[in-house]
């Protein structure tokens, strides 16, 4: 099996679990309907499939972390669903179709996100043995809140701080894109009982592949268009917003993904028997297209 094929059968072990989720025929059936609109409308699946990958990297079957994974998407989903509101980044187009804000009001996106937050937990918590799933849950709790997303979110609506532009941009998103990415890569580790040096090599990894993720972001928001990356492109520029595409131009941004993908690879080697899928993914990611 080559690595792309790798890629998707764990992909699609992800999506069938998701599907499974939300189904029930209440009487607030109408808010399962957004939630489900949202958490099944495809996207990569980078961060279950890193769940998945990693627990894997350190001896653990791959189902014994689906719900991790599971919770990992409800988690994302939800950030997406609230980043799109009018009062954050007011985007009409998320992954291909309209965002859940336009399709069932904004309350009920609000409520969509919110229900999906706290799904996302009860996911996590399933895991067996119960004391993988406590730090696994920890660990996306410290990524959700304060210390990691919301405090990215934050800053980034904030606007330009006390640092210079790209240092203020290394904080947002090593907390808005980086803190995600890391919990998932540790909670694989966490469903596997994986030791500390896997701990740590899994965070090293995360940090350096999530700098690289967002700085090909920035770049595909300026020369993207929304058919081809499924969600509103330019908008970041012209409200204004520095991101490193505007700071540093399009061929300093290819130089700093490939260092830090580089960074995201040497992390790896020392703490796995196996690394070459996660490798492949790191060098996928720094060239994707959407």
């Amino acid at each position: 099996m080559d690595r792309r094929q790798e890629f998707e059968e764990a992909r699609r072990q992800v999506e069938q679990a998701l599907e499974g989720y939300f189904r029930q025929d209440v009487p607030q059936k109408g808010l399962l309907e957004a939630m489900r609109y949202c958490l099944l409308a495809g996207g990569k699946r980078v961060r279950p499939v890193l769940v998945l990958k990693f627990c894997q990297a350190c001896g653990g079957r791959k189902e014994a972390a689906l719900p991790a994974a599971c919770g990992m998407e409800m988690l994302h989903t939800y950030s997406l669903i609230h980043d799109d509101l009018p009062c954050m980044d007011d985007d009409d187009l998320r992954r291909g179709r309209p965002t859940c804000h336009r399709v069932y009001g904004q309350a009920n996106a609000v409520l969509a996100g919110d229900a999906l937050q706290a799904a996302a937990f009860e996911a996590v918590l399933s895991v067996r043995p119960p004391e993988a799933a406590a730090v696994a849950a920890a660990c996306l709790a410290r990524a959700a809140g304060e210390q990691g997303m919301c405090a990215g979110q934050y800053l980034d609506l904030l606007g330009p701080g006390a640092q210079t532009p790209q240092e203020d941009l290394r904080r947002i998103h090593a907390l808005k894109t980086g803190a995600l990415l890391k919990a998932a890569c540790r909670m694989g580790v966490e469903c596997a009982q994986g030791t500390t040096a896997q701990r740590r090599a899994a965070e090293e990894y995360a940090e350096a592949l999530g700098m690289a993720f967002q700085i090909r972001d920035d770049m595909l928001d300026r020369s993207s268009t929304p058919e081809v990356l499924g969600k509103d492109v330019g908008s970041d520029e012209a409200g204004g917003k520095i991101t490193f595409a505007s700071l540093l131009g399009m061929d300093a941004c290819a130089r700093l993904v490939a260092e830090y993908t580089a960074q995201a690879k040497n992390a790896l080697r020392d703490a796995f028997l196996d690394t070459g899928f996660l490798e492949w993914l790191a060098d996928e990611l720094a060239v994707r297209t959407k």
